[in-house]
Parts: C-alpha cells; structure tokens; sequence
C-alpha cells in the first residue's frame, strides 16, 4: 500500500481529483482512476488529473476519464489545475503553459482578495472543422449536416477543440432530455472511431446557450469545457449566436469568446473543495 496525497478542485462543478505526480505515480493511473473517482466507495469526481514535468512548457496536465480511458484535453480541469499549482506555490508561472495531449494551452488567473484563484481564462486554440481530423467518418466540414442514430434523425455540427464533440441544437427545454439514453447512443455511433462528446443546446439569443452533455469515459457531467466553447463556435458558425457568448450548464456558466483570431477564450471559476490523502 502506498497513500497518495490529493486534492479535489471544480470547475463549474465539473470535478477532478489532482495530484502531484512530478516525482511518481504509484501504479497505473488509468487502472486507478476508477477507483478514485467512484462516488460511493472513492473520492468521487469525473476525472483523475495530474501534475506533471514538461519540456515544452510550464508543467504538464494528463487527464484520466472516471473510466480510466485517456483524455486529451478538459477546459474545467485546466482551470482547476492552474489554481491547484498557483495556490499552493508548486508552479508560479502566470501567464502558465501547460502542455496537454492537445497542445501547449495558456492560461490566466484572476485573484480574489487574499491571493488565491477565483476564475481562471484559457486560451482554448482553435476549432478544427475538418472532418478526419475532429476525427468523424467524413471528408471536409459537418456542420448543419443530417446523422441518423438508432433510426431517429438528427442535425449536427461536428468540432475539435482538443477533443472531439457533436453539437445537435434543439428547439425545447434540455432539461427534459433523457440524455443517458441519448448519450451513449452518440458516444459508440460509428461515425464517430474514437467516440464523442455530444452537447444538446438551445440557443436563448445572440448572447446565450443553454447546454447539457454527455462524456466518452465520464456520462453526463454538470459541466464542459471543450463542449462549451464547441457549442460556442457551432452557434455562431450555424448563425445561431455571436462571438461571445455565455453557456449556461447544470453546474453554472462559462464566457466563450471566439475571437476575430479565430482562437476560443474560456473563462470561468476554480473552486477547491477538499484535500487529504489515501491509500492505494
């Protein structure tokens, strides 16, 4: 048995369990990740997160789903993970790089009155439109584009912002969907070879979203990242919304601008719910 030192951060409580693995891991994260982040017999979170070395840049993010599977990018969990270096000195850079399986991302934190992060911006990169490289089963661009699942046809739009997601745009409530049906449905659809995030939106105006979504390796969370700056774009690529936006989720809002530079910028909380230690 070892004890692994932890500490749970949300973002728009989207939540992850981080820890410090810049001198080791003990064992196989992807194998642990489940057990970390059960609900009932772990800590409970959607994600396992880790601090790491980089060469590339400030430090490194590595993302497990609660199921163990690899993710290449959380815009929820790279908030957390700027306030977890920041406020407990580990990494002091600000603006902070941070080499993820997407890319170097920079970020920027907004303090509150005793020094500690309260809302963190990230520069999200750039949407991918094309299709082989989101990746989906398609040649050029899908938006707007008709896909049917399980007999029922639907309208997507399909983008990368590091991971790849599925935007539908509905006319109701979102509330009142049966995404846990829905979602997987999406999620081992074979039009998409490594799966997919899929965001269910309404647009409530120019300004604002209403999202929910399901996760490959995590289900319904009460929050995305990724998917809400891919709703974002897809709005505003659809003429359904502007340039800068907010999306309301379960767990709260997020600020999407996507820039005349065609760079996605995402600003929302930190928050840091527990810390303690286990043993694995």
């Amino acid at each position: 048995m070892a004890i692994l030192r932890f500490a749970k951060l949300h973002g728009t409580a989207n939540d992850f369990v981080y820890v410090d693995a810049r001198a080791g891991f003990p064992g196989d994260p992807a194998a642990l990740a489940p057990r970390l982040c059960d609900r009932r017999r772990g800590i409970g979170a959607d994600g396992l997160i880790l601090l790491e070395s980089s060469a590339a840049a400030d430090c490194r993010m590595t993302i497990y789903n609660a199921d163990g599977s690899r993710a290449e990018m959380c815009g929820n969990g790279i908030r957390g993970l700027a306030k977890f270096v920041h406020d407990r000195g580990l990494v002091t850079a600000d603006p902070l790089r941070v080499e993820t399986d997407a890319g170097v991302k920079t970020v920027r934190t907004e303090l509150n009155g005793d020094g500690r992060v309260a809302r963190v911006s990230v520069d999200m990169g750039r949407p991918l439109w094309d299709g082989r490289q989101i990746p989906v089963a398609a040649d050029g661009e899908v938006v707007d584009r008709p896909l049917e699942v399980d007999g029922h046809r639907y309208v997507v739009t399909c983008v990368s912002m590091g991971n790849p997601h599925c935007v539908v745009f509905v006319d109701g409530d979102v509330a009142g969907l049966p995404l846990a049906d829905l979602g997987p449905r999406f999620a081992r659809h074979p039009f998409f070879p490594r799966g997919v995030n899929t965001e269910f939106v309404r647009a409530l105006g120019p300004e604002r979203l209403e999202m929910r979504v399901w996760e490959r390796g995590a289900g319904e969370t009460m929050a995305c990242g990724t998917g809400a700056c891919a709703a974002a774009v897809a709005a505003a690529r659809t003429g359904r919304g502007g340039r800068r936006v907010v999306v309301a989720l379960r767990g709260g809002e997020l600020e999407i601008d996507w820039r005349l530079d065609d760079r996605v910028l995402m600003t929302g909380d930190a928050v840091e719910v527990i810390e303690g230690q286990v043993e694995v």
